[in-house]
């Protein structure tokens, strides 16, 4: 796994291109699809790297802008693998995400079946009345 240092160096040169291509500050989205990282490990490094104060992180009308501010900050940075906390970190929030997708699926499908059975209750009731409607 690359070090924080090796990543930001990586940021920062795309957050520059960017910039240079689109004439204006770019999302985090299209950093994260420039340097073909999962959007949680970009986010996780460009929070990093905010909090070191190497890039600014703006969010406004229209989405989260990554500006650089301090590039020379990134030496600073020790140039050693990533942490196995740093790895688990971004493991544990994956794996946050799906149980939350599941939840959300699970939630979708119940009420999918409460639906159903209301549909079939009213079809029922539907059927009932017109059974009587047709024997009065």
């Amino acid at each position: 796994m690359a070090s924080l240092h090796q990543n930001g160096h990586l940021v920062v040169a795309a957050i520059r291109v960017l910039t240079h291509r689109r004439n204006g500050p770019p999302s985090v989205e299209a950093v994260t699809e420039m340097l073909n990282f999962s959007s949680e490990q970009a986010n996780l490094i460009c929070g990093k790297l905010h909090e070191l104060g190497i890039i600014e992180v703006l969010e406004g009308g229209f989405g989260t802008r990554l500006f650089v501010r301090d590039y020379a900050k990134l030496e600073e940075i020790p140039d050693e693998a990533q942490t196995p906390a740093f790895a688990d970190a971004i493991k544990k929030f994956q794996e946050e995400r799906m149980s939350l997708t599941r939840k959300v699926d699970a939630i979708k499908a119940e009420q999918a079946e409460k639906k159903k059975a209301l549909h079939a209750e009213i079809e029922k009731q539907l059927r009932q009345k017109l059974v009587r409607k047709s024997s009065d």
